[in-house]
Formats: structure tokens, sequence, C-alpha cells
């Protein structure tokens, strides 16, 4: 069998210099979302990881039901979830548990080289519903959650993921490392956590 971390002689290229495209829906009617404010993070995360135009990412805000549908489809477990990650890629999924980012690329995958990424990057799917009934143990506003949530489903589509000590020290990492650079502009507020209550 070969190696799945192997991607070919010649990596994909996202071409060019510009800026990626993101495509941004809100398809609920719940809860509040800025799909201006939310598509210019996407694009933000995107670019702080290398990740430049040629490329293309769908960002969706969808209800309970519809995300229980596409965790039940896709992950195999009933209810809803905060955000999912479909990559376009052909890097495998798999469950990772409640909270950001119900979706792994998998043990063992290196992290990505940006130059590798392909034309069609992949969907993130986020649930507001959800996301407004844990922020106040999680990351502390709504605001905060929706941010959070689209920023680590990003990186999830990018590859990065969260099954060991080691790696999900950097993806927090580079999670808070954009959300302050391009949420906050400065440092996370005192009460922002990106670990869920157990």
């Amino acid at each position: 069998m070969a190696d799945p971390r192997q991607r070919g002689k010649a990596p994909r290229r996202a071409g060019g210099d510009g800026v990626p495209d993101v495509y941004c829906a809100d398809e609920q009617d719940s809860h509040p979302v800025d799909v201006a404010r939310w598509r210019d993070l996407a694009v933000a995360a995107l670019l702080e990881q290398g990740v430049r135009g040629g490329c293309e990412l769908s960002l969706f805000f969808v209800d309970e039901t519809t995300i229980s549908e596409l965790n039940q489809e896709h992950m195999g477990k009933p209810g809803p979830t905060d955000v999912l990650s479909f990559p376009m890629d052909g890097l495998d999924v798999v469950a990772e548990g409640q909270g950001p980012g119900a979706v792994s690329r998998g043990p063992a995958r290196p992290h990505p080289d940006p130059d590798d990424a392909p034309t069609m990057l992949g969907d993130v799917v986020v649930c507001p519903a959800v996301a407004h009934g844990q922020f106040a143990g999680h990351a502390g506003t709504y605001d905060d959650e929706i941010a959070l949530l689209v920023v680590h489903g990003i990186l999830h589509v990018l590859g990065f993921d969260h099954a060991v000590p080691s790696e999900a020290a950097d993806m927090r990492s580079r999670e808070r490392a954009i959300l302050e650079a391009h949420h906050w502009h400065g440092p996370a507020p005192a009460g922002f956590r990106q670990e869920h209550d157990e």
C-alpha cells in the first residue's frame, strides 16, 4: 500500500499571487451571521497559512438539522456539532470527538506545504446555533466562538489536526495567532479558551 503522505511527483500549486476565493453563505436564520466579516477572516486565515490565489474555499453557516445530517452521514455521529471540515484534496478524514473541528486528517500526516494546495481547498460548515449554545464555556463570546470555529475549520481543511498533544499545541498556536492578528487585532481576551469543558 502506498504511503498516504506522499502526494506525487509534482505538487499541486495554488497558482498566482492573488487572494484565495472564499464563497460564504448563511443558510440558517436562528442566529445573526455577518457573512462579509467571516469571509474576510477566512481569506486572512488562508493568507496567513501561505495560501494564495488560484484556489477556492466554501464557508457555510447552517442550522442544527443540516449539520446533524452531515455529522451522521460523514462522521457517523448523531446530533449537531459546531463545525465540520471537508478537505477536497484527498486527505482521509476521521472523527475526532465533539468540539471545534470534529474532523481530523488522521494520524501520522505531515503538515501541508502551502505550495501543495489544490485548486479547490474544501468546505467548512459552521452551526451558529451550536456555537451560541457553547460560547460561554469556550471562547467567551458568540463572535469569538464563530471566529474560532471558522479558523479551526480552515486549519483542518489545510490538513492540521489535534489528535496528539504536539499537533494540538501547534494547531491552537496557529488559531490564536490568526485570531490575534485578524479578529481581535491584539492579544486574546482573558476569558478566551480553545478547549471545551469536559
